[in-house]
C-alpha cells in the first residue's frame, strides 16, 4: 500500500508563546533606551562628584589668566592624592556663604552644585593661587624695583610668585583685621569708612559664622602680629589651613581679607575653559 506524501508547509507556531504586538516591542525598546539612559546618567554623577566639577568665575581677582563668567572644567584627581604646590591654581569652596556671588550663578551651575556637599550649599567656588601652607610665615616686602609688594614664605619668595605683585590690604595691615569683620561692633573707634566696609561684607559673606568656624581656638596672635620696632605684619598659616590670593591684587577678594581655607574646602585645579567659546581651550597655569 502506497504511503500518503508528506504535505510541506509552515511550521506550527507554539501556541505557548504568543507573539509580541507591535504596541509590546515598542514597550520593550523604550525600556532597553531607559536603562541605557539610566546607567549613562549614574556614570555622570559618579564622575562628577569623584572626577570633575564645573565653575563660573564670579570675579576678576585672576585677571588675565582667568576672567570674569569663565567657566571652568575642575579636575578633583590630584589634590586628593597630594598637596597643591606654591603658586599653584586651584579651585576651593569659599568658608562662607557669599550672597553676592551667588546672584550670578546661572540655571546651569545651580543644577550642577545640587551634586555638592550639603554642608557647601549657599557657598561658591573661588579660583586662586595658593601661596601659604600649614605653618607657613608670610609677610609682604616693598618691591626693590616699582611699586606694589612681593610676597615672602618663610622669609623667600617662592620661584612661581617671582614677579606677582600684592597691594598690602586686609590682614597685612592690621592683625586684627578678621576679628573687625566679624565683630564690627566691638570696635567703635573705626572710622565711618572702615566701619561700612566691615558691616557690609559681613552681611554679604555671612562672615561671623565662618570666622567662629575656621577660627575656632585661635587668638589673634596666633596667626597674626606685627614685628617689633616696624611696620611690618606677619602671618602664620594655621595647620588645616591654606592661604589663598589672587594675581590681580587690586580686585581680588582672597584670604588677606577673608582668612584661612581649610583643607577639605579644596576642590581641584582648573583643567579646561569651556565657555565662553571663543576662549576655548586649557588653562595656563604659569
Amino acid at each position: 500500500m502506497a504511503k500518503t506524501p508528506e504535505r510541506k508547509g509552515k511550521p506550527k507556531s507554539n501556541p505557548s508563546t504568543p507573539k509580541k504586538t507591535i504596541g509590546q516591542k515598542a514597550a520593550h525598546e523604550a525600556w532597553d533606551w531607559f536603562k541605557a539612559f539610566l546607567y549613562a546618567a549614574v556614570a555622570v554623577v559618579i564622575v562628577r562628584l569623584f572626577v570633575f566639577e564645573t565653575m563660573m568665575v564670579p570675579t576678576g581677582s585672576m585677571i588675565p589668566t582667568i576672567v570674569p563668567l569663565d567657566r571652568l572644567f575642575v579636575e578633583r584627581v590630584t589634590y586628593s592624592t597630594k598637596e597643591p604646590d606654591y603658586g599653584e591654581i586651584v579651585v576651593f569652596w569659599t568658608p562662607f556663604v557669599d550672597k553676592e556671588a551667588q546672584k550670578q550663578l546661572r540655571a546651569f551651575d545651580k543644577f550642577m552644585d545640587i551634586f555638592s556637599p550639603a554642608e557647601y550649599r549657599g557657598h561658591v567656588k573661588y579660583v586662586k593661587r595658593l601661596v601659604g601652607k600649614p605653618g607657613d610665615v608670610l609677610e609682604l616686602t616693598p618691591n626693590l624695583s616699582g611699586g606694589g609688594y612681593s610676597l615672602l614664605v618663610n622669609g623667600q619668595t617662592p620661584e612661581r610668585l617671582k614677579g606677582v605683585t600684592y597691594q598690602k590690604e586686609g590682614i597685612f595691615k592690621d592683625p586684627r583685621f578678621y576679628h573687625q569683620m566679624a565683630y564690627p561692633s566691638e570696635y567703635p573707634w573705626l572710622t565711618a569708612n572702615m566701619k561700612s566696609f566691615f558691616e557690609f561684607y559681613n552681611k554679604a559673606l555671612d562672615y561671623t559664622a565662618a570666622y567662629r568656624e575656621v577660627f575656632d581656638g585661635l587668638e589673634i596672635g596666633d596667626y597674626a602680629w606685627k614685628v617689633a620696632d616696624s611696620d611690618r605684619i606677619q602671618i602664620r598659616v594655621p595647620e588645616g589651613g591654606y592661604f589663598f590670593m589672587g594675581d590681580n591684587s587690586p580686585e581680588s577678594l582672597d584670604s588677606r581679607f577673608f582668612g584661612f581655607v581649610p583643607k577639605k574646602n579644596i576642590v581641584g585645579g582648573p583643567l579646561l575653559r569651556i565657555w565662553p567659546l571663543n576662549r576655548f581651550g586649557p588653562i595656563n597655569k604659569q
